[in-house]
Parts: structure tokens; sequence; C-alpha cells
């Protein structure tokens, strides 16, 4: 298990250098179109820190092997789901911007573990060439949903898990 917490401003730069780790792995696992062009931004990565949504992952000698955001309430990417559609409409949270340094196993179990502890019901998007991030996401029982589109027009394949279900 994993030490999990909120980031700080001062955690600008391990988040960063986390985020540049997860774009490099996207790369070289064949996702070139994710995470291109610089996104996401710092600036994007300043609002999660200050809005309380960034997130840390420890190993257990106190060093920082991940990052995420993660949103509660609505996401206006959302709204819109091409296919099945979401599971139900209650209120969720949302896991974004996830990224780790590589070799380390468990991380997502912990990430959603930790999520869990605050809402029950969790969606989640990534690539269509995101391959190991489907992979994790269809592992831990994610189901699939649609296609939602973000801000840019870019679609993502979207999930949801509801907890114990």
């Amino acid at each position: 298990m994993f030490e999990i917490r909120k980031s700080e401003k001062k955690d600008l730069n391990f988040v960063l250098e986390l985020i540049a780790s997860g774009r490099k792995k996207m790369i070289e696992s064949g996702n070139t179109k994710q995470w291109s062009n610089g996104q996401p931004t710092t600036k994007q990565i300043e609002n999660d820190i200050e809005n309380g949504n960034s997130y840390l992952v420890f190993s257990a000698e106190g060093k920082p092997i991940a990052t995420f955001a993660f949103i509660i309430g609505e996401d206006p990417t959302y709204l819109k789901i091409d296919g099945v559609g979401w599971l139900n409409d209650e209120k969720y949270g949302t896991i974004h911007r996830i990224a780790s340094v590589s070799g380390v196993h468990g991380i997502f179990a912990s990430v959603l573990n930790y999520c869990f502890q605050a809402i029950d019901n969790i969606r989640i998007d990534t690539h269509e060439d995101n391959i190991p991030m489907r992979n994790a996401i269809k592992k831990f029982g994610f189901t699939y949903c649609g296609i939602i589109y973000l801000a840019n027009g870019d679609p993502r394949r979207a999930y949801q898990k509801v907890k114990n279900e």
C-alpha cells in the first residue's frame, strides 16, 4: 500500500516530472497522440493543485511515484456521451491525469481504493491508443460506457465503476 495525499504548491515540480514520465511511457507504448502538444499544461496542473484536486502517491520510502487528479462533481466533458451511456446519474468522482514512474506495480489499485473511500461512483476516460490504461481499467472492473469528447473535440473512451458492483 502506498501513501496518498493532496499535492501542494511546493509539489508542482514533482507532479510535472511524473507527468513527463507518464508522457514518455505513453509514447513508448505507441500512444503518441494523448498528452501531445504539451498536454496537460502546467497551468492545468497548477489549477488542480489550487482547487485541491491534485494528488501524489508515495512509495514506502517516501518518494513520489505517481500523480493523479480526482474531481468530485460534474465533469462538463461527460455531459454528452455517444454509446451505451453512463451506468447511473448519481454523483461521481472522475480520475484524470494519472501518471507514474516505471516499474512500480499496484499504483492504480491504490488510487482506486483511495478514490472509492470518497465516493461510490467513479468515472474515467482514456485515449483509444492508451492500451496499458485501457487494460488496467478493464482489469479493475470498469464498464465501457461510450465515447466522450474533450473541449477541443478529441474523442476519449469513457468508463464507469460503481463500488461493490
